[in-house]
């Protein structure tokens, strides 16, 4: 392999990454009006556990008790990300959805404060800003009032980041896949539990519905995730970062075309004020200063997408 095709394929995993997480929004949406979130997720990780676990075999005995308790606690708190983001759906468009959701990306350094001690710079105080007065163009109402669905996209966004702030804790020395798989098979056990004891299994289910969780199992769940792991490992970290801040986009896009979502002028500019702070914040406009070295700004993990 040559060298632009080692700088091209890792990115192109990137980009189809965000694609495919862009492109689950509105997948997302019109699932869960067949199936009740907890249930939708609880099918959606058990396949995506299932598969991994099929894919690296191999790897399964390696698993420590380590493994399965840091699993255990980094899948409870990713179910509560995808919970609370799944339940926001339900009252919110895609489009909105995806953006608010994307918050997850200011609000990790600033976990890291409380956590690590460690200060945010002054790109992420100013991505802060930027990203409060876009979810205020995003969400509030005339008379500054938000709605339900809007209100839980962004308790899930927080869980989203506190999320990422426990990878970055307990991933050391371990094998990403595996604790993924962990994670995956955890938060599959906390849909079923509440899903089973809160919800009801929907009394018809259509052919599109079927192919919808069949494809947020398999694309959104496994194979963007295994993309993202293997783009980032070899991307640069910026440009990585770029590319799967794309996936807001895309899921206003999707939203746009396939769920005949609006763009209003107020919104627009709301989702651009939330796209610029996700860029500022993750890459401190590091790609304009040519000559300096390239840094992550967070931590690397399993991607707090759709």
């Amino acid at each position: 392999m040559n060298d632009s095709a080692k700088q091209f394929l890792p990115k192109l995993a990137l980009f189809t990454a965000a694609l495919i997480w862009g492109s689950s929004f509105f997948i997302v949406k019109n699932a869960v009006d067949v199936f009740p979130p907890n249930i939708l997720l609880g099918i959606r990780f058990t396949i995506g556990c299932l598969l991994l676990a099929l894919i690296f075999c191999k790897k399964l005995k390696q698993i420590t008790w380590q493994y399965i308790w840091q699993g255990g606690i980094l899948g409870i708190l990713l179910f509560t990300a995808y919970c609370t983001q799944t339940i926001g759906i339900t009252d919110t468009t895609p489009g909105k959805n995806a953006f608010l959701t994307a918050a997850y990306c200011v609000l990790v350094p600033f976990l890291f404060w409380i956590t690590e001690r460690r200060r945010p710079d002054i790109y992420n105080f100013s991505a802060a800003f930027l990203c409060l007065a876009g979810i205020g163009l995003v969400s509030l109402d005339s008379d500054f009032s938000i709605r339900f669905g809007d209100a839980m996209t962004l308790v899930g966004a927080f869980f989203y980041a506190a999320h990422i702030i426990a990878v970055a804790r307990f991933s050391k020395g371990k094998d990403p896949v595996l604790l993924t798989i962990i994670q995956f098979g955890m938060s599959a056990v906390c849909a079923w539990v509440l899903g089973l004891c809160t919800e009801s299994f929907p009394p018809t289910v259509t052919t599109d519905a079927v192919l919808g969780v069949a494809y947020l199992a398999v694309f959104a769940t496994g194979v963007a995730l295994l993309l993202q792991n293997v783009g980032q490992k070899y991307a640069d970290p910026t440009a990585a970062a770029i590319l799967l801040s794309l996936e807001s986009v895309f899921g206003v896009v999707f939203s746009i075309i396939f769920y005949d979502e609006t763009v209003t002028l107020k919104l627009g500019a709301g989702f651009l004020l939330i796209f610029a702070a996700v860029i500022l914040s993750e890459t401190k406009l590091s790609f304009l200063r040519k000559k300096d070295p390239v840094t992550a700004a967070n931590p690397s993990g399993p991607k707090a997408g759709q």
